[in-house]
Parts: C-alpha cells; sequence; structure tokens
C-alpha cells in the first residue's frame, strides 16, 4: 500500500465523476452512484447568478426567456466554458455530499482519450476551484473497460467502444494503458443535429434538441427494424411560422442517421487497423464490447458486426459503465496502481 495509499488517503468523501457532454454522474465511495443529471446550467444573464442545474436546467433548454439562457458547459467531451462548469461542478460536488460544503474530496474523473495537456488542466483546475482537494484523471476508455469487466491489467488486448454525448472513445487496452486509440467528436449530439437537419431539410419543419432526442430514441436505428416505427414530430414551419406536425418513420430516420454512424464505423476500422497483430488476434477471439448512452441505438451492434465481421459485445448498462470504473478504481487502491492514469504535476511520479 506504502506512499499510494498515503496519497490517496481513502475517505468515504472521495469521488469518482463521468463529466460527460450530455450527463453528469458522481460516485461516492462506498455509496455507489449517487447523482445522474444533464450537463446543463441555466442562468439570469444580468446578474449572472445560477438559476438551476442539472435536470431542473435541461427542461429549460429551448424554453427560456429572454433573461434567462440554458448552458451546456461541456462540448465534444471538453470544457467549452470554464465559469459555468466550475459552478455546475461545485453544485453536483455539494449534492453528493448533502450540501455539506465542508468537504473537500478527493476527485477521481473520466476524460476523453485524445484530451489535451491544456484540456486537462482545465477538468483539474475546474474540479478544484469546485471544492475537490486532489483531482486524479483517467481516460474515459480505460474507465468504461473497467465498468464493463474486462480483464485489462491482464497482457492480452481488449477493444472497447465508448459513443457518448459529444466524443465517440475506441481503444485498444492492454496491461491498464492504451496501446492505440481513435476519438470522433460524432456521438448521440451529433445524431440529435442530424435528425434537426434532416427534419429541416425534409420537411421546411424547425425542431429543437428535446424533439430530436426523443425522436432518436423512438424510432432512431443504424439497422432496419424487424417492425416498422412512425412517430409524429411538432416543429415551427420554416415558411408560414406557424407550428406544424410531421409523421416520420425509422426508414427516414435511419437516412437521417447515416453520416454520423458512418464516421464511427470509419474510425472503428481506423482503430483496428492499427492494432498490433498479437492483440488483434485476442479481439478476435473476444470482440469488441461497445458502451456509453449512444451505444443503445438499435441496430448499431448488428451495423458494427457487418462491417467489421467480429463479434460485437453489448453491456447492461451502458450509461453507467465509465462511472463504475472510475469508481472501481476510486474503491480498489491495487487497481489504482495498476492503471495508467494521465500525470498531471502532483501525481506524475504515482500514475
Amino acid at each position: 500500500m506504502g506512499l499510494v495509499s498515503e496519497i490517496l488517503g481513502w475517505f468515504s468523501s472521495d469521488l469518482a465523476l463521468d463529466l460527460g457532454t450530455a450527463t453528469v454522474l458522481v460516485y461516492v465511495r462506498g455509496r455507489g452512484i449517487v447523482l445522474n443529471e444533464p450537463s446543463v446550467v441555466a442562468i439570469e444573464k444580468q446578474s449572472n447568478s445560477v438559476l438551476a442545474v442539472g435536470v431542473e436546467a435541461k427542461r429549460m433548454v429551448g424554453r427560456t426567456p429572454g433573461n434567462i439562457v440554458a448552458i451546456r458547459p461541456i462540448k465534444e467531451g471538453v470544457i467549452a466554458d470554464f465559469g459555468m462548469t466550475e459552478r455546475m461542478l461545485k453544485y453536483f460536488i455539494a449534492k453528493a455530499h448533502n450540501r455539506n460544503s465542508f468537504v473537500r474530496p478527493r476527485v477521481i474523473i473520466g476524460v476523453p482519450s485524445r484530451i489535451t495537456e491544456v484540456e486537462q488542466r482545465a477538468v483539474r483546475e475546474s474540479a478544484t476551484h469546485a471544492g475537490a482537494r486532489e483531482v486524479y484523471l483517467i481516460e474515459e476508455p480505460v474507465a468504461a473497460a473497467i465498468g464493463a469487466g474486462l480483464p485489462i491489467t491482464e497482457p492480452s488486448g481488449n477493444m472497447i467502444v465508448d459513443i457518448g454525448g459529444g466524443t465517440t472513445d475506441i481503444a485498444v487496452i492492454s496491461l491498464g494503458g492504451i496501446v492505440c486509440s481513435e476519438s470522433v467528436k460524432v456521438a448521440g449530439d451529433r445524431m440529435d443535429d442530424a435528425i434537426m437537419n434532416y427534419v429541416k431539410r425534409r420537411y421546411n419543419l424547425l425542431i429543437g434538441e428535446h424533439m430530436a432526442e426523443k425522436v432518436k430514441i423512438e424510432v432512431g436505428s443504424a439497422y432496419p427494424l424487424e417492425e416498422r416505427k412512425t412517430m409524429m414530430v411538432k416543429g415551427r414551419d420554416m415558411i408560414s411560422g406557424i407550428p406544424r406536425t410531421v409523421v416520420v418513420n425509422d426508414a427516414e430516420i435511419r437516412e437521417a442517421l447515416e453520416d454520423p454512424i458512418h464516421a464511427i464505423v470509419n474510425a472503428l476500422r481506423t482503430a483496428l487497423e492499427n492494432t498490433p497483430p498479437e492483440l488483434a488476434g485476442d479481439i478476435i477471439d473476444r470482440g469488441v464490447v461497445i458502451t456509453g448512452g449512444g451505444s443503445m441505438l438499435p441496430g448499431l451492434a448488428t451495423r458494427f458486426q457487418e462491417e467489421t465481421n467480429l463479434p460485437i459485445i453489448t453491456v447492461d448498462d451502458p450509461l453507467t459503465s465509465v462511472v463504475l470504473g472510475v469508481g472501481k478504481v476510486l474503491d480498489e487502491i491495487d487497481l489504482f496502481r495498476k492503471i495508467k492514469l494521465l500525470s498531471s504535476d502532483r501525481d506524475s511520479g504515482y500514475s
């Protein structure tokens, strides 16, 4: 145990965070997942005061009067608005500790695999200003693989595809670290955008983010479905400006989603091409594990299987894989020592 455990001093206030583009999940050591809320902050423009965070703030997106603005401070997996991220983290850390502002936890945060040093610093500083005593970063694909139960500390290849809200991270992991990876800024949000653009082009109808996400969940798919699905979509007519309803079907939405899905498939192919031959053999035997909210799109596993000729494995709860993996690193000191964390000035000696 020695120095590492001394550094981390595992207390029950310690937190594991999945700081996602769409959702923030918080895991408290010994208690499990205590918080799962949208990454949205609503502020009053003139006073710059925070009105709502998380679920309440998401309800306000697209529905606010002029003086209120709903902000998503994380874009494509990284911090786009430093101040708002800090406020959001402060709120979530306090909420996880029942509003106890005296707790200064140690925090491990899941971040995208291709995050730059500047972006890493932004995450660390946001968490520190929000009340964290020490901050450690772990790459999301590694965390997702741990959360999915893959034996990543062994000398064998494990491939994971983590499709989140802002990014899709693909990695081959062996001996606790990433051997090769691929990351594209195409995931759940880009799918929503593709649906909004398709409905606009095809029907001259403007729809909001909420409606696009609803369409994706209810009739979206990556592969032809056994039964045809339809859905009523409400929006504003671009010509008359009057609210209007149209009916869309799964085939149309599949067409709308083709570009983002194709981009993810291409990234998966690139990652496979860059995999060392010894580990490629392991992937043929074990298959590719897909996780993250975006992996819940019906038919995606079938599409991947068809494109790669590899077994595709889905996990029971893809939304929580990353935070459960980060939580496991928080809970198990031996695992913490075996995993390659992203080093910083403070913890570089122990990563």
